[in-house]
């Protein structure tokens, strides 16, 4: 699979759950639709463990050391946290999809359209694993943290679409554009930084797709989006080892 594969499928499901959507309705009961949460966010999990596990990769190691691994993920989630939760990123978040949401709805046909793309697009793109998901595939890590997402979107799509119509299927757009972009910089990052950098940043970022699969499960709402800058503060430990150590 090439690098991108994650959106482009997550573009695909989108479009295919809002036509599916739109002309059949709404047919999926709510325990259906949990159980599906369910099993996807056990697998969540899996591929969070397994990105997490990376933080005893020998590149990281032996660039700061062998106690050094589990401390910079422990650092930057903490630095990170703290950062992200005084920005208050996750409120601000959605507080923003609120104001959009509330900001076009109406009772017209044509604002229909617009809500049921400001809705989906808030839902589709403005979360972690969005971030998480395109960057890792960018870094060449794999997609598969994208394309669990492409499957959630594909189901919510579905729901969306039967209430909201097209505009939902138009939200694809901005799916494309938006984790196109995060890719890209994923791409970027993979070519300038060490080998070492980019795994304490996916072992990091392993860790808070930890807390999204808390969050599908119903275990715990944890503020994920407030730890992204943790995806920042990673690398930059490291860095900073690097240059104590030499």
């Amino acid at each position: 699979m090439f690098i991108g594969i994650g959106t482009v499928v997550n573009v695909a499901t989108v479009l295919a759950g809002s036509t599916l959507g739109v002309l059949v309705g709404h047919r999926l009961s709510h325990r259906t639709r949990d159980l599906v949460t369910d099993a996807l966010g056990l697998v969540t999990l899996l591929i969070a463990i397994t990105s997490a596990l990376t933080v005893g990769d020998k590149a990281l190691s032996d660039a700061v050391g062998d106690s050094a691994p589990v401390l910079i993920v422990l650092g930057a989630m903490l630095i990170g946290g703290i950062t992200g939760s005084l920005l208050r990123i996750e409120q601000r978040l959605e507080g923003f999809g609120a104001w959009l949401q509330h900001r076009f709805r109406r009772s017209d046909g044509e604002s229909m359209f617009v809500e049921g793309f400001v809705t989906a697009s808030m839902v589709f793109c403005v979360g972690p694993l969005t971030f998480l998901g395109a960057l890792s595939d960018g870094l060449g890590r794999g997609a598969d943290q994208l394309l669990l997402k492409a499957v959630l979107d594909g189901f919510a799509s579905v729901a969306f679409a039967a209430s909201l119509g097209w505009g939902v299927m138009a939200s694809a757009l901005v799916v494309l554009v938006i984790q196109g972009l995060m890719t890209a910089v994923g791409a970027v990052l993979g070519d300038v930084l060490p080998e070492a950098h980019v795994t304490a940043l996916g072992a990091t970022g392993g860790v808070m797709l930890i807390g999204v699969a808390l969050r599908l499960l119903k275990i715990k709402q944890i503020a994920v989006a407030d730890m992204l800058p943790a995806l920042i503060v990673a690398p930059l430990l490291v860095q900073l080892l690097v240059v104590i150590r030499n």
